[in-house]
Parts: structure tokens; sequence; C-alpha cells
């Protein structure tokens, strides 16, 4: 029976975004100069003020304060009628030293024996509909806001628009799960003050439908193009006006926006937010595996959606459950319970293992804090620090490895395919 299936997304000046991608910046900062530190930050914003809190054992510190402004000024809070300007914004830190009844709990004398930071379901999700294995309706509501912000930086097409924006793509599937039409696509973004309020909801509409669509249907292939019809439904600023956003509209707070991180409501979701974890916090780690795993198994033509779920207990390394689920699209003559032993023998579970392998020491995570952790393209990149002491440094930096398909021959060695 044909259904409709729902994603969001949400803009980098959205205010959980803002505050997702302060903690992760503060993360970064601090693993540049010590990759061994724990850290689990968490920030709130409001009018005018940032609040940083949570927890931090390191050899060294880092400037806080200049992080958070930093961030603010990068995604364009820059003017004083948003009522949160970079430069005059309050910033209040109350970050502590980590709980030592913790971290000694998952210390081992044997780095590999590690324990998990904290108990934790994880999933990895993946599909073969998209290029990337993710879900269309989340990918494409990732392409409108990254598209529309696009445009707000260029200041030329779209000049009114402001930070904040939510997106949201509606498919139709057919009784096969293939999908076959775009039914509805909502478009919500923050803009300046017009001079009537016919107007500027008359402008921002034409300007969606005839700047944005465009440019985003030029960047998709042809089957996905194909899906933009007559009958796709806009709901563009279904309120009429949406002038008063960002912080100020609305308090952020980090990690609120977990299902946008990852798979847009496909799939399943442990429940544990990433952004201003260390990976030592098998929330973050374990979902980053989770991926990796999926990603890997779908591509080597195990099943055509799969599902993984990982648990971990705190202060134990190895994983007390794993469960696969591939929706009945399995390509091979295993159960899933037989896809579940094999798996068992390609992929080591353990946090540190994990940690080595993704290279989740290194500071890369400011990037994941927007537009979704998981269906990225791995990259090298050069990256910029600052210590509390102004002392800088530059790092070349591998991203979103969890993303590699480099484990394709093993597997289908192992699944004998």
């Amino acid at each position: 029976m044909a259904y409709l299936f729902t994603s969001e997304s949400v803009s980098e000046g959205h205010p959980d975004k803002i505050s997702d991608q302060i903690s992760d910046a503060i993360l970064d900062h601090f693993l540049a100069y010590d990759p061994k530190a724990k850290v689990a930050i968490e920030t709130l914003v409001t009018t005018g003020q940032i609040i940083l809190s949570g927890e931090v054992n390191s050899k060294t510190w880092v400037n806080v304060h200049k992080i958070a402004r930093d961030i603010i000024r990068k995604i364009g809070y820059t003017k004083n009628e948003y009522r949160f300007h970079a430069d005059s914004c309050g910033v209040l830190s109350s970050i502590q030293e980590q709980s030592m009844d913790l971290f000694h709990g998952i210390q081992s004398d044997q780095k590999e024996n590690q324990g998990s930071g904290d108990q934790g379901i994880v999933f990895g999700y993946a599909i073969n509909e998209t290029e990337n294995y993710m879900p269309l309706s989340l990918e494409m509501s990732h392409h409108l806001l990254r598209e529309l912000s696009y445009i707000r930086n260029e200041g030329v097409q779209m000049p009114y628009l402001r930070p904040d924006s939510k997106s949201q793509v509606t498919l139709e599937y057919s009784d096969k799960n293939i999908p076959i039409h775009i039914h509805a696509i909502v478009i919500s973004t923050q803009h300046d003050e017009f001079d009537t309020k016919e107007k500027m909801h008359q402008r921002i509409v034409r300007d969606i439908r005839n700047i944005l669509i465009p440019r985003v249907q030029n960047i998709l292939s042809k089957d996905i193009k194909k899906l933009f019809t007559d009958k796709t439904k806009y709901y563009i600023n279904p309120t009429g006006q949406f002038v008063t956003g960002g912080p100020h509209g609305d308090t952020g707070i980090t990690g609120r926006k977990i299902i946008v991180d990852t798979y847009g409501g496909r799939g399943s979701h442990g429940g544990g937010a990433f952004s201003g974890k260390d990976p030592s916090k098998v929330d973050r780690s374990g979902a980053y595996a989770a991926r990796y795993i999926a990603k890997n198994l779908v591509a080597a033509g195990i099943a055509d959606e799969l599902l993984i779920q990982i648990s971990y207990a705190v202060g134990v390394a190895d994983p007390i459950g794993i469960f696969v689920n591939t929706y009945g699209t399995s390509k091979i003559e295993l159960l899933d319970e037989e896809i579940v032993v094999k798996i068992k023998k390609i992929f080591d579970f353990r946090p540190y293992a994990i940690t080595k392998k993704l290279k989740l020491r290194h500071p890369i995570y400011e990037e994941t804090a927007v537009y979704g952790h998981m269906g990225k393209c791995p990259r090298k990149v050069r990256k910029y620090f600052y210590d509390i002491k102004g002392n800088q440094k530059e790092q070349e930096v591998e991203l979103f490895t969890w993303e590699k398909l480099d484990y394709l021959p093993v597997i289908q060695e192992v699944f004998n395919i």
C-alpha cells in the first residue's frame, strides 16, 4: 500500500543548532591540544545570552568565550535587530571538572579494554535509495536549507534572509517502498521586516519557488529531480511572517535535534545526543560505528535496508547486545540473527577500537553539528585552534570517517557474495 513519509531539517541559525555548534567547537579545541581530554559540554542560547555548562577533564584549557562568539559570528548573528549579536551577547561559563567516580570506573590497565564512558543504546541505519545510503526525505530537507544558507550568505538574490530556518519534505512511496513523488515541501525562513505583510509573503513565496527550488534541482540526480511534479505542494512560511527568530525567538539547547542529526525518523534512535561529547561517550562513538557498519553492509549487497542496534554498559568494553533488522530486504540466505554472528567476526565493537579506527580523538566535530552527522562525504581539511593563552595551531584532520566504504571486500568474503 502506498504511504507518505516526512523528515525535517534545521539551519545553522536555528537556536538548537547554534548550541550544538558551540558545544562541538569547544570540544574540538580541547581535543586539538589534548587528544585524551574527557569533555561533555552543554550550551543554552537565549535573547542576548549564551550559557555554557558541563564537565571537562583535560590537561589544557581553551578560551570558551571566544569560541562561542566566533561561532555566532560565523553563523551570521551580527546585527543588533536580531537581538542576539556575536559581539554583545553575554557568555556565562559554568563548566566544571568531570566526576572522578566515572573517570576511574571506565579506565583499564589495557587500553584496548577501556570501558564504555556510559551506558547507551545506539542505532545505525542505511538504505540504498540515495547515493550516500541515507533516507531521501532527510537528504532533500538538508539540501533545501544548505542551498538557502548559500543564498543568504551571497546576499544578492534574497537579501532579506536571516539565519534561522526549517524545512520539511514529505515523500510518497509506492507499495514496493520506492519513492515516486514529492508530496509536499515546507520551508519556514526568518527574514527582515517588509513594508507590508502581504508584499513580504508574496515575495518570499515567489523567491523560494523561482530561486531556491531550481537551485536545489540543479544539484540533484535526474531520477530524484523527476520526483518534483505539478502536484507537489509548497508551504512557505505558513504563518505568514517570521521576523522574530533565532535565540531571541526560541531558546536553544544542545542535543535537541537528534532526529535531524541522524536519519530523519527512519530506522530507530537510542535517545542519546551527540554534540559536545568526546568519543568515550558511546552515545556518539557507538552511533558513528553503527552507521559505519550499516552503510558498509548495505553497500556490500547484504540488504537494501538495514538497521543495527548496539547496547553498552558503563565501564564494560564489549557490547552487551547486538541486533540487526533488514526489514525483509536481505539479499542473502541468512536470518538477521545469523547476520549478527558474521558481523561480529568482521567488526570490533569495543570503544577503544572504534575510536582508533574512525580517528575520533581528532578535532573533527564542529562540521558534524549542522545538516546531519551521517551521510556526508569523508574528506581531509586543515583547521585552526587556539588555547586560553592565545597560542594557535593548525592541524589537518579527516572528517566523517564513519562514511567510508572500506570494508566491502571483507564483508563480501565473509558472507561469500
